[in-house]
C-alpha cells in the first residue's frame, strides 16, 4: 500500500533524527552533554502535580469531557491573560484547548486555507511550522529572521506576489531557536500589514514566561487590533514544566478560534477533564514557581555566555527563551560543526540550518542542563582549540 501524497510531502522531522543520534550515542555508554533538547529538564510543579492527582481520583472526571473544554480551563486561560497582559478574554468565544500548541500549529491551515494559497513562516523557525503546510496543500513563503534586523522579519522586503499569496502568518516571540524577543513597535507593525494585506496572525507564545535582564516578553494580544487579526498560542510545556502533559490554547480571534475549535471537533473528542483541572490549577494558583524558573534560566544563560566568551567564541545573550544561537568557527557548517562536537567532544547540539535556510551558520544550544554541567561542555569544546 502507497503513502498519499500528503504524507509523502511531509518534511523529515529534525527533532526526531537529532533525538536518535544522541541517543544512539548514549546507548554506547558515552557521557553526553545533551544541549541540544527543547524538552525542559525540571518537574512539573507539585501543587500541579497533586491537582491531577486530585481529580484523577474523582469518578466524574472519567466520563467523556466536553468537546470544547471544560469551563474552568477555559475561563483559567481568561483571568490569566486580564492578570497577566491586561488583555480581555471571552471564555466562550475566544479560547480554544489544545492537545499541545503544536496540534494547534498543523490543524490551522487547513482550518483556514484553500490550495493555491501561502503561509508565512520565519526563517529560521520552529520545524514543525513547515507540516502544515503540505497536509493543507498550501504553499510556504519565508520570512528572513538576520541578526541586523534583530531576527524580526522585514515586511517591506516580501514581494507583492507573495504578500497577496498570503494569508496566514506564524510568529514566535521571544523566538525559537534564537533567543530574540520582539517588542510593542514590532506588534504595531504586525497588526498594520496584516491589516492592509488580509492576513491572520498566529503569535505562537511558547517561551512568554522566560524573558530576561528584567524584561517582561509582550503578548502580541496587548497590541491594539491585535484581536482584529489573529490569535496567540500559550503552552503549559515550557511555563510550568509540563512538556509530556501535552495542553495548551489558544486565544483571540472569534473566527479563527472557532475554527481552530471545529477542526478538533471532528478529530478529536476532548481532552481527559482530569488534565483540564490541573492545567486550570497551573493558570490560577501562586506563579513563584514561574519566577523561580525564569531567573534559573537566566542564571544558566549569563553562565553560558560568560563561558563561551572566556574561551573566544564571541556570542550574543539572548533576551529571551531557553534557548541561545551560538555562531559556528571558520571552516565549518551548522552540521559539520554539530556531529564534530558529538564525535570530539561528547556534546549534542542542534545544527541551525534545521530551523531554515537562514540558519546556516548557527547552532542552537538549550539552557536545559545544569550550571556544572554548561561549564564542562565549554571546557570539552575549549579543548578542540576551534576559536
Amino acid at each position: 500500500m502507497e503513502y498519499s501524497k500528503r504524507m509523502n510531502n511531509l518534511p523529515t522531522q529534525f527533532f526526531a533524527v537529532l533525538a536518535g543520534k544522541t541517543a544512539a550515542a548514549l546507548a554506547q555508554g558515552r557521557d553526553i552533554i545533551n544541549l541540544g533538547q527543547g524538552n525542559p529538564d525540571q518537574p512539573t510543579p507539585p501543587h500541579i502535580v497533586k491537582a491531577l492527582q486530585e481529580a484523577v481520583a474523582d469518578p466524574a472526571t472519567h466520563k467523556y469531557s466536553p468537546f470544547r473544554g471544560v469551563k474552568a480551563i477555559r475561563q483559567a486561560a481568561a483571568d490569566f491573560y486580564m492578570r497577566e497582559y491586561g488583555v480581555k478574554i471571552d471564555p466562550d468565544l475566544e479560547v480554544a484547548i489544545l492537545p499541545g500548541t503544536k496540534t494547534g500549529l498543523v490543524e490551522l491551515p487547513l482550518a483556514l486555507l484553500d490550495e493555491g494559497d501561502a503561509i508565512l513562516l520565519p526563517d529560521p523557525g520552529y520545524p514543525d511550522y513547515l507540516s502544515g503546510a503540505p497536509l493543507a496543500g498550501v504553499s510556504v513563503e519565508l520570512m528572513k529572521l538576520e541578526e541586523k534586523n534583530a531576527y524580526l522579519p522585514d515586511y517591506e522586503a516580501l514581494s507583492p506576489a507573495v504578500v497577496e499569496q498570503a494569508k496566514l502568518m506564524y510568529l514566535n516571540y521571544p523566538n525559537n531557536p534564537t533567543g530574540a524577543t520582539a517588542d510593542e513597535a514590532f506588534f504595531e507593525e504586525t497588526v498594520r500589514f496584516a491589516k492592509e494585506n488580509d492576513i491572520a496572525v498566529v503569535h505562537d507564545f511558547a517561551y512568554g514566561a522566560f524573558g530576561f535582564d528584567g524584561v517582561k516578553p509582550p503578548s502580541f494580544l496587548q497590541t491594539e487590533g491585535a484581536k482584529e487579526v489573529g490569535i496567540e498560542m500559550y503552552t503549559f510545556s515550557k511555563t510550568y514544566n509540563m512538556a509530556g502533559w501535552r495542553v495548551g490554547f489558544a486565544v483571540g480571534n472569534a473566527k479563527i478560534i472557532e475554527a481552530l475549535n471545529l477542526i478538533q471537533d471532528h478529530l478529536f473528542a476532548g481532552q481527559f477533564t482530569a488534565l483540564q483541572l490541573a492545567a486550570a490549577e497551573a493558570l490560577t494558583a501562586g506563579q513563584q514557581c514561574v519566577t523561580d524558573l525564569a531567573a534559573l534560566y537566566e542564571r544558566r544563560r549569563n553562565v553560558l555566555v560568560r563561558e563561551a566568551n572566556r574561551i573566544g567564541w564571541q556570542v550574543t545573550a539572548p533576551k529571551g527563551s531557553f534557548f541561545a544561537w551560538l555562531p559556528v568557527p571558520e571552516g565549518f557548517t551548522s552540521i559539520t560543526f554539530a556531529d564534530h562536537l558529538m564525535e570530539n567532544a561528547d556534546i549534542s547540539v542542534a545544527a541551525g540550518s534545521g530551523f531554515g535556510e537562514t540558519g546556516e551558520g548557527f547552532v542552537r544550544v538549550g539552557l536545559l542542563v545544569d550550571e556544572d554541567r554548561i561549564v564542562e561542555a565549554i571546557t570539552r569544546i575549549e579543548k578542540l582549540n576551534l576559536f
